[in-house]
């Protein structure tokens, strides 16, 4: 693939490997095409992941180095981008960048529709894609209309130039006029000699032999079938995005591939009368282009079925997939095509099965003829799917309908669905009932009956949602009537998705901040210290660093069944393979075999036993990662399955499965409380996992040096001393032989600590063994499997309250599944215990008990992860205050913030006095600022007015602990050396993961040092230079290590002192110079000791957090109850942050850990095998938030006259505490979805568990259609995925 060809050949590391399937974008270059028949070059973004090198004869093909660098000239792409703060870890940024670029290729002013479009692609797990779009709108001529900023009147378009327009707007994050025009006349030209090479040298067949494969490309109709006809199992390969997932995924093999990419007669397009035919080659952005130009040259009525195929272009795929993927991948109903010289109907029974269709193995589909629409013919097609774009559909289907003229009488009725089946399905039986009859309610009703019948789905069915499914095949239906009945129909949201998007991404706002005065650099949004080279692809990360001479690549085998004994490894085939050079099993481990870690062992490769399906057993290591891979395949592991797997925490309950010790907290008598209050009310509620998706995978490289044992370890971690004591102990060696150095992270949340240490682990035992460098770099599906996730929790609450909705007593339980090793869970859900000791949230309730078991299942062990517990605890606690609200019939907002919250100098549950002035601050500001009262309102009326479309709204608060309850963990140091040029180097203990932590140390040192930030440089984390790292989590990061860079830096600064007074008018450059003359040192440590903090469990007390960072978040929702999508139409933040060292970077957190919260709480979905295996291993299955994901209005604030005496600079840590607030999104869907059930007289509390997604809350809403499927009975089948947690 172009991928590896770029990074591995040309050493062009700047084009990232994310996915490998197409899904994340990180890959994106640009390709360029000359077409001779039109004298012009196509230019087009596309995944390298999935592009063939083969398939790349005469184009030419631009990288993220080939359009700027920070050598020669930044493009102004890449400059935007980043002083735009759109880059945070940057993995993902080169990819952006080069989507960007190429839409401003071939439009060098793009409205706000192309950006998003062009963007949709593309995912970023950091940002929040606010301040990526950001950069990006400053290159549309629309981004500074009042109009687009919600400002009609007095338009700047109108001439008003009034001052006081500028004066209102908030303050922004970047100076727009200190960015680089865009000038198109210094792009790279498209090179002259394959222009030259088009149009005169002949088109010939092209042939390639592989290790294993032939790729022949023809270049005539004739010679293609000619190939197909010889091999009439080969495969044609367009886009390559079917194909070539499947050998990468699945395995699939095929010794011949036919690609047709240069058979002329595969593109032609034919406009006739009738309607147009398109070459069967034509990839979906063709189609789509050339669909849209149709739509606006012929008369409406005739557009009808190319407006419906335009609807199903514009979500299927990203830009990406749409500029390489054929045709053929989206044929759906109601057209022709032809090949060879036969013409047939696509319909019911040309697809047979899933992904086959009637055609036989030697023919070959030329061409699809699409017709225009007939009078009184009406057509739709919908789809549902996970996310709102860029996903496979859960159901799609087309419709199609024909009046006779003058009546509702039905002449002609087409109805298919797509996802209900094996292939599409077409209900024939339900359309021979209604044709010939009247359209209307009785022939409809008649109709949802017969296609009951027709489409049925085994409670098994693969994919599981089977009720869903069976509802959406209704719904879409009865959507369809109300479409026909009248076109502009008032519950279709108004223009597509992008268009909502363009119209409102321009409308983001931010609060004011104070920044410090003259030069000082803190408190200054300032850019990102490494964003332009993360920008231009120059940013080294684990896996771009160059090869190394003999250097091996590893590839772990990991379990296949989920609790078995291991009778034996047999390696024999494995070592048979060529380049393969060894095995590693736990036999080969010198030292320690197993790592401990919160007093539990967790063996590094399995020896006697596995627990899970992806337990780690072996590692083949070989030359390349493809022998390896192979390698890797070939061993065989027998087993001997073990009774009675765990899975789910029933389960755990059940057989008393769980992690030892419980934990329980409670004040005052929660019991008798119970005896004297009004109500009691008992609830649960189930949190699903997340997969941390970072984009850089986990990564590392291990370098013997050769002598006395010493190794240099160069990965991605956030705990780098950790790792260097693992490898350590587990090759018997001492810590200082060991150095590990982490440049920059591409994300890690929690994620790079613990499994990351044992990867580290089995790849140093591979390289002490061999005695050459060995890299490790997992796949994104070998890593969804292996390193775990966020613990699904099942939360269940008891809870007293009186009339007025004071809750006087509250009894909560979460289990959480841990998986089958501990990991970190005893110090998620109760060891220093994040779950327990934010069960009260920002709530006062006066009788309070807390249980927590972490339940040891059979599935892969979960681990930190942002926010580490507090998200799963305080959702259980939300949703009983919602609970609490429906029952009384009032409004949740009342009972949280007028009734129940912390009023005063209070006590916490574990006895923590604090004052909650600035949480109630952040409380009323944000109802206030979100105008919570009017749109509360507003929405009642909307509710009143739609019958099937209903908005929600809610408002919740944060309370959030910040440091480490093990006081030790708190501490931190660091290293600056001050150079006689006058430059600095500063060392600390902390990883930069895109939190912007080496950007604060900058900023800090540059203020204690009283010297401009360009003279500072930070170049890496490496425990030789700052030993007994403690890790970069807790929010605690700027923190710990920022006081340890000032006590250094206000070292030097005092060493200097006599200097200075010797020459005050001297330089800072002339004072070092003096300074070495003088014999004063010009390095220094610094330390920082930390909190004291410390909980005791027996006395159920202590001081377990320096301080909390307070928040509030209002977010409004629209739901479609007929398929359970959502919109959310806006989301006002309010965070206490104190004074912040950089709001930019502070912003870009808040903004980031929403838009994952909102992920995790309506739209991530982890899916397990009844047999433990992981189901979703990549995007295509497991869906995070992309750019139409954004709330259509984004407003942040920070509370301002703030100051935090506990931390430096009086400000506060921010990385975790906002993604909780992404649960807003989530109540108001529940919100929502009661007044949905109010219309089907359902009133009270009901149980919505999260992730929120489209097929919970459609089920919720209980709509006539959702009515009709009936309930398979539990115990009768055996589902299609575990019901985790």
């Amino acid at each position: 693939m172009l991928l590896s060809y770029l990074r591995e050949r040309l050493r062009l590391t700047g084009t990232k490997y994310g996915c490998g399937g197409g899904g994340c974008g990180a890959c994106t270059v640009m390709v360029s095409r000359y077409q001779p028949g039109t004298k012009t070059i196509l230019h087009f973004s596309a995944n390298a992941c999935l592009l063939p090198v083969c398939q790349l004869q005469g184009a030419a093909v631009t990288t993220v180095e080939g359009i700027g660098n920070t050598k020669t000239r930044v493009h102004p792409v890449q400059e935007r981008i980043a002083k735009a703060h759109g880059s945070q870890c940057g993995f993902c940024t080169p990819g952006m960048v080069m989507s960007m670029y190429t839409l401003l290729r071939n439009k060098p002013q793009p409205n706000m529709e192309d950006i998003t479009v062009a963007l949709g692609g593309n995912l970023c797990r950091c940002t929040g894609y606010r301040p990526i779009v950001d950069g990006c709108k400053t290159f549309s001529p629309e981004s500074n209309c009042c109009q687009a900023n919600g400002n009609g009147a007095g338009c700047c378009l109108n001439g008003d130039s009034s001052p006081e327009r500028s004066e209102n707007l908030p303050p922004q994050l970047f100076d727009q006029e200190d960015l680089l025009p865009l000038d198109p006349t210094q792009d790279l030209i498209f090179p002259p000699e394959l222009i030259l090479m088009a149009e005169t040298e002949p088109q010939v067949s092209q042939l390639f032999r592989g290790e294993r494969m032939v790729w022949v490309s023809p270049v005539s109709l004739e010679e293609l079938i000619q190939l197909k006809t010889s091999h009439p199992q080969a495969p044609l390969v367009m886009g390559n995005t079917n194909i070539g997932p499947d050998i990468k995924f699945k395995g699939a093999w095929h010794p011949i591939i036919i690609s047709p990419t240069r058979v002329q007669e595969l593109f032609e397009v034919t406009k006739t009368p009738q309607g147009v035919c398109i070459g069967a080659g034509c990839s979906l952005s063709v189609v789509k282009a050339l669909l849209e130009g149709l739509v606006q040259e012929i008369p409406e009525e005739k557009t009808e079925i190319y407006r419906s195929l335009l609807q199903q272009l514009g979500n299927l795929g990203g830009q990406q997939i749409r500029n390489v993927a054929s045709e053929l991948s989206v044929v759906t109903i109601f057209i022709h095509f032809i090949y060879s010289v036969q013409e047939i109907l696509l319909n019911k029974d040309f697809f047979v099965g899933f992904g086959k269709t009637s055609l036989k193995p030697d023919e070959i589909v030329l061409s699809v003829f699409i017709p225009v629409s007939r009078q009184g013919e009406f057509m739709r097609a919908f789809r549902q799917a996970p996310r709102k774009e860029n996903a496979l559909a859960t159901v799609t289907t087309g419709m199609r309908v024909m009046f006779t003229e003058g009546s509702s009488v039905v002449k002609e009725l087409s109805i298919y669905y797509g996802g209900v089946g094996p292939c599409t399905v077409s209900a024939t039986k339900t359309c021979a009932a209604v044709i010939g009859r009247k359209w209307d309610e009785q022939t409809l009703s008649e109709a949802y009956t017969q296609l009951l019948d027709e489409i049925s789905l085994s409670p098994s069915h693969p994919g599981g949602q089977v009720e869903f499914r069976r509802s959406l095949t209704l719904s879409l239906l009865f959507k369809f009537n109300l479409q026909m009945l009248h076109k502009l129909w008032e519950m279709v949201w108004t223009g597509s998705l992008f268009a909502q998007l363009a119209a409102y991404l321009a409308n983001l706002k931010f609060g004011t901040w104070i920044c410090q005065s003259g030069d000082d650099p803190v408190g200054r949004p300032i850019m990102h210290r490494s964003a332009i080279s993360q920008a231009t692809g120059e940013a080294v990360y684990c896996d771009d660093i160059p090869k190394m001479d003999g250097e091996l690549h590893i590839v772990l085998v990991t379990s296949t069944r989920p609790h078995a004994k291991i009778l034996d490894i047999d390696i024999s085939e494995a070592l048979q393979v060529p380049g393969v050079v060894d095995v590693i099993t736990s036999k080969d481990i010198p030292g320690k075999k197993f790592r401990t870690f919160t007093g539990i062992d967790e063996d590094i490769l399995a020896q006697n036993e596995v627990s899970c399906v992806g337990h780690m057993v072996c590692a083949v290591v070989a030359d390349t990662r493809k022998q390896a891979k192979r390698g890797a395949a070939l061993v065989k592991i027998g087993y001997e399955d073990l009774p009675g797997p765990v899975f789910t925490v029933e389960e755990a309950i059940e057989k008393q499965s769980f992690f030892l010790p419980q934990r329980m907290i409670e004040r005052g008598n929660v019991d008798e409380a119970f005896d004297k209050v009004d109500h009691v009310y008992e609830g649960e509620i189930r949190l699903g996992g997340q997969e941390h998706f970072y984009m850089e995978t986990q990564s590392m490289v291990v370098v013997p040096s050769g002598e006395e044992r010493e190794l240099k370890v160069y990965l991605s971690c956030q705990h780098p001393t950790y790792t260097q004591e693992s490898i350590a102990e587990t090759l018997g060696i001492p810590s200082n032989r060991v150095s590990c150095h982490v440049k920059r992270v591409g994300g890690a949340f929690g994620g790079k600590v613990t499994k990351t240490s044992i990867i580290a682990c089995i790849t140093s035992v591979a390289a002490w063994k061999t005695g050459r460098a060995v890299r490790c770099v997992l796949e994104r599906g070998e890593d969804m499997l292996i390193t775990g996730a966020r613990h699904p929790v099942l939360g269940k609450h008891k809870v007293g309250f009186m009339n007025d909705g004071r809750i006087m007593a509250a009894d909560l339980h979460y289990y959480a599944n841990s998986g089958n090793t501990a990991d970190e869970s005893l110090l998620v859900s109760h060891s220093s215990s994040k779950i327990l000791l934010h069960l009260d949230n920002a709530y006062n309730v006066p009788n309070l008990r807390g249980r927590s078991v972490a339940c040891k299942t059979n599935l892969p062990s979960n681990t930190a992860f942002r926010g580490f517990g507090v998200p799963q605890s305080m959702l259980v606690t939300e949703n009983m205050i919602n609970d609490v609200a429906m029952k009384l019939g009032c409004n949740a907002e009342e009972v949280r913030g007028q009734i129940n919250m912390y009023k005063e100098v209070s006590l916490t549950h574990y006895k923590f006095e604090f004052d909650p002035k600035n949480l109630l601050r952040c409380w009323d500001e944000c109802k206030e600022k979100s105008d919570y009262g009017s749109r509360r309102k507003s929405i009642a009326q909307f509710n009143q007015q739609n019958r099937w479309k209903k908005r929600g709204m809610a408002t919740i608060p944060i309370k959030y602990g910040i440091a480490f309850s093990d006081g030790f963990l708190n501490q931190a140091a660091s290293l600056v050396h001050i150079y006689k040029d006058g430059s600095v180097l500063v060392s600390h203990g902390g990883t930069e993961m895109g939190q912007g932590i080496h950007t604060k140390m900058q900023q800090v040192a540059s203020r204690e040092l009283h010297i401009p930030a360009s003279l500072i440089h930070i170049t890496e984390t490496n425990t030789s230079a700052v030993p007994n790292t403690c890790p970069s989590a807790a929010s605690f990061g700027t923190d710990a290590n920022g006081m340890a860079v000032k006590d250094a830096c206000e070292t030097l600064y005092q060493r200097l002192e006599p200097v200075r007074k010797q020459n005050p008018e001297g330089t800072w450059q002339t004072w070092v110079k003096s300074a070495f003359i003088q014999k004063i040192s010009l390095s220094a440590t610094g330390y920082y000791r930390g909190h004291d903090l410390h909980m005791d469990w027996e006395k159920q007390e202590g001081q377990p957090y320096a301080y909390y960072t307070y928040g509030a978040c209002c977010s409004e929702v629209e739901v479609d109850c007929l398929t359970g999508d959502y919109r959310t139409v806006r989301t006002d933040i309010v965070m206490d942050i104190g004074r912040s060292i950089n709001p930019s970077v502070d912003i870009g957190q808040i903004e980031g850990a929403f838009i994952q919260g909102l992920g995790l709480y309506t739209m991530e979905e982890l899916k397990f095998s009844p047999s433990g295996v992981l189901y979703t291993r990549g995007p295509s299955q497991y869906k995070i938030p992309a750019v139409c994901d954004i709330p259509l209005q984004f407003n942040v604030y920070l509370l301002s006259g703030s100051d935090n005496p506990h931390a430096i600079y009086s400000s506060k840590g921010i990385g975790e505490p906002v993604l909780f607030l992404g649960s807003s999104v989530f109540f108001a869907i529940k919100d929502a979805v009661a007044a949905a059930r109010v219309e089907a007289g359902m009133v009270g509390p009901f149980t919505l568990d999260s992730p929120a997604t489209p097929e919970r809350t459609c089920l919720a809403c209980n709509t006539p259609f959702t009515q009709k499927i009936p309930a398979s009975k539990q115990g009768s089948f055996q589902p299609w995925a575990l019901n985790i947690p």
